[in-house]
Parts: structure tokens; sequence; C-alpha cells
């Protein structure tokens, strides 16, 4: 039908392949999208590129164009909303309301905290570290260790006397 490179950059011709593509192109994006605005967006994006591109692009390989660099600026806006994503979990977990004190006080506290629970004796450590931590009941700790619920609260109980005694209640 048109054979010419040039005959692209007619504005006649390029308005026929708008009207030949444009509808379809812009279903696609819709689907990719779920967005009415981008897909339109998008479909103007490509037919400007085909515009920017005509001496260079035969009619029989427009749409193929059309398709490929809507589908390319599709995965590229993708891939810069994982990037944002990203990004945002990042900031939200480094950043913090507290005052520079507040923040100061709890890393002196949790530093005190662990020296307290290193001086613990071992029994007494495993079996805090495995409550408060671990999270689990004491029947769990008492099978694990192989000891009675009896001798696991008895060192909890001793483990938090001595908590209590050097920095209070947690």
């Amino acid at each position: 039908m048109f054979n010419d490179l040039k005959e692209v950059c007619n504005q006649k011709v390029f308005r026929k392949l708008y009207l030949l593509h444009a509808r379809n192109l812009k279903s696609f994006l819709i689907f990719k999208f779920n967005d009415v605005e981008s897909a339109e967006d998008l479909t103007q994006d490509a037919f400007i590129k085909l515009w920017e591109n005509c001496e260079s692009i035969p009619f029989s390989k427009a749409k193929s164009f059309l398709f490929t660099v809507a589908n390319n600026a599709f995965l590229n806006i993708k891939k810069h909303e994982q990037v944002k994503q990203k990004h945002k979990k990042v900031l939200v977990k480094d950043s913090t309301n507290e005052s520079p004190e507040f923040i100061l006080l709890e890393k002196e506290f949790y530093e005190k905290l662990d020296r307290v629970i290193d001086s613990l004796s071992e029994k007494q450590r495993d079996v805090f570290l495995m409550n408060r931590i671990e999270k689990l009941k004491y029947k769990e700790i008492a099978n694990e260790l192989n000891i009675s619920v009896k001798a696991v609260e008895k060192r909890m109980h001793l483990a938090l006397k001595v908590i209590h005694k050097e920095i209070g209640k947690i």
C-alpha cells in the first residue's frame, strides 16, 4: 500500500495510521494500566514518537513501533513506581518523630538492658530470652529445656528480680 519510508511523515497517511491503530493501542494500554487517563496519555506519546521518527519507520512497521513504544513506556512507569515504593519504605523505616534526646535515652536503656541480661546466669538468661524474645509459653520452655514448669517460673522470677533491681520495670 505505502512502501515509501517518507510517506508516514505525510499528514494524511499519519492520520490514517492514527485512525487504524489508536483505538486498539488505547485498549491495550487500558488493559495494562487499568486507568483510562494513563492509557490515553501513553497512546498520545506513542503517536508523537512515531511522528518524530517517521523518516525511519515504514508504514508496514508503524503498528509494531506504536505498540513497542507504548509497552516500553508502560514498563518504565511500573519500574519507576516500584523504585518509589521501595524508597518510601526505606524512608518510613529510617525516619522517626522522637527527639534526639529520646533516641539517646532509648539507646542507653537498651545498652544497659543488654548488660543486665548478659549478667544473668545462663539458666535465667535462657528462660528470659525464650519467653520475652521468642514469645514461648512457660510450658513450651519447660518442654524444650527438659525441666518442670515450676523451674521455668523460678528462673524467670529470679531473672526479673535482677532486671528490676538494675533497671526498674520493663
